[in-house]
């Protein structure tokens, strides 16, 4: 009878059915606090879900595209290398050897102005996604590379003194689209650019956020901004992470509904939830077709 369970053992651990084990489709966020979720909840949010290979203990926007895939029903291995206020020149030069393996998809955010002494230029963010994307190719030939462009600071909108002071809080985002869009163009490896500052437009065009944190936020919208008016809030990197998660995945945001975990464990309402799903998903809708826009490669979100 043992040696009989032992053999029916055996038997099943050598099938290919058990041998299988299904392989997670691997991806790496290289950036700095946006990424991180730096001056918010979301910073430290279920930090061991995710791998940081700083051993910083960030979860950050990694551990909410994690959480979003896992809800979806997705395999993904998520890790993420990140240092608040640098560029990603900065990582190529002082942390490649963290990150030179083989991922299967990467996602790139550079500094919040591009440049911080020549804001808006892009000359160094293309030189620095080129050596950066060198070196993943050479891991993976076929690894997709996605290009982040973030948000407009209020604090350089409202504030005197910066090339955006006195714009309306569109033009930073627009500019800073524009210019990644740029890079993605100059970098044919590049597969898309990640609309997640014009996704904050549209919350603020759409009433679900308030453009301007200075005179007070009215009832009933979200702030997108931390107390810095810089970094973003949780509604503000929850929305970050729909954009980067319908993109990356193909997925329609909304289909995580009203019922999307991450959100009430982050002290989001159903209904707050739901507006910011439906933001990511109508601003990714929005820029289908075209090689350096959201969908390259996939015509349609999945519903």
């Amino acid at each position: 009878m043992k040696i009989a369970a032992i053999l029916l053992v055996t038997s099943l651990l050598a099938s290919p059915v058990a041998a299988q084990a299904p392989t997670p489709r691997t991806i790496l966020f290289v950036g700095n606090s946006f990424t991180q979720g730096a001056h918010s909840a979301v910073r430290n949010w279920r930090a061991s879900s995710v791998t940081d290979l700083n051993r910083a203990g960030y979860g950050g926007v990694p551990a909410l595209f994690k959480a979003f895939t896992e809800q979806a029903g997705l395999n993904y291995a998520v890790s993420l290398e990140t240092q608040g206020g640098k560029s990603l020149g900065f990582h190529y030069d002082e942390r490649r050897a963290l990150f030179d393996k083989p991922w299967d998809v990467v996602v790139l955010q550079e500094f919040s102005t591009l440049n911080r002494e020549r804001p808006g230029d892009p000359t160094a963010t293309v030189r620095d996604t080129r050596r950066l994307a060198e070196l993943f190719q050479r891991r993976n030939p076929k690894v997709e590379i996605d290009l982040m462009a973030t948000w407009s600071r209020a604090d350089l909108t409202y504030k005197p003194g910066s090339r955006w002071s006195g714009k309306a809080i569109a033009a930073m985002a627009v500019d800073l689209h524009a210019a990644s869009e740029a890079v993605c163009r100059a970098t044919p490896s590049v597969q898309q650019v990640l609309p997640v500052g014009t996704a904050w437009t549209r919350a603020f065009e759409t009433g679900v956020a308030d453009p301007n944190p200075y005179d007070g936020i009215a009832f009933g919208k979200l702030g997108l901004w931390a107390y810095d008016h810089y970094h973003g809030s949780v509604p503000g990197y929850y929305l970050e992470a729909l954009v980067v998660f319908g993109a990356v995945t193909g997925i329609d945001p909304t289909t995580l509904g009203k019922d999307e975990r991450a959100a009430d464990e982050l002290g989001l309402s159903d209904q707050q939830a739901v507006a910011l799903q439906k933001v990511a998903s109508d601003e990714l809708a929005s820029r289908r077709g075209g090689r350096c826009q959201v969908s390259q490669g996939r015509n349609l979100l999945r519903k």
